[in-house]
């Protein structure tokens, strides 16, 4: 392996194997505060891999959440790999993302089904079936809300 090193240059050699590769292009970086410990510049010696960071910061936040009535919800996600920036890493630690993905699942389905079934598609396309179809739709909302009072 050939080092390029200029003159005043220093070799560093690698202690470390951890795979962190640049942010795409089409990506977005936040940066934020994720610990209470002092932000003082100061080296902490002795941490070699991701997880002794981790492990050494314990990164974490307090959001606030707005669920679909307006009213806030704070909730603490905690940090302890990279795979909890994630998206499915940040649903996986809050009850009201969890809940907003289900719902968002179920109307993934429903859209697709839709999307596919050739009668409804062409019962949409006759406006008096439309209405019906409605009809039908806002009488089945009614009884769901009732259901739940």
């Amino acid at each position: 392996m050939l080092n390029e090193v200029e003159i005043g240059g220093q070799l560093v050699p690698q202690e470390s194997f951890e795979a962190i590769s640049n942010i795409s292009s089409n990506k977005t970086l936040l940066v934020q505060k994720l610990t209470n410990k002092p932000t003082k510049l100061e080296p902490v010696k002795g941490l070699k891999t991701i997880d002794d960071v981790f492990e050494h910061f314990k990164p974490n936040v307090e959001v606030e959440f707005e669920d679909e009535n307006g009213a806030l919800k704070k909730e603490e996600l905690k940090f302890n790999s990279l795979l909890d920036f994630r998206r499915d890493g940040i649903i996986n630690q809050s009850d009201l993302l969890k809940k907003l993905q289900i719902q968002q699942d179920a109307c993934n389905a429903i859209i697709k089904r839709l999307k596919t079934n050739k009668i409804l598609k062409t019962a949409l396309q006759n406006p008096e079936a439309k209405k019906s179809f409605i009809q039908a739709l806002q009488a089945t909302i009614n009884e769901i809300d009732n259901a739940n009072v």
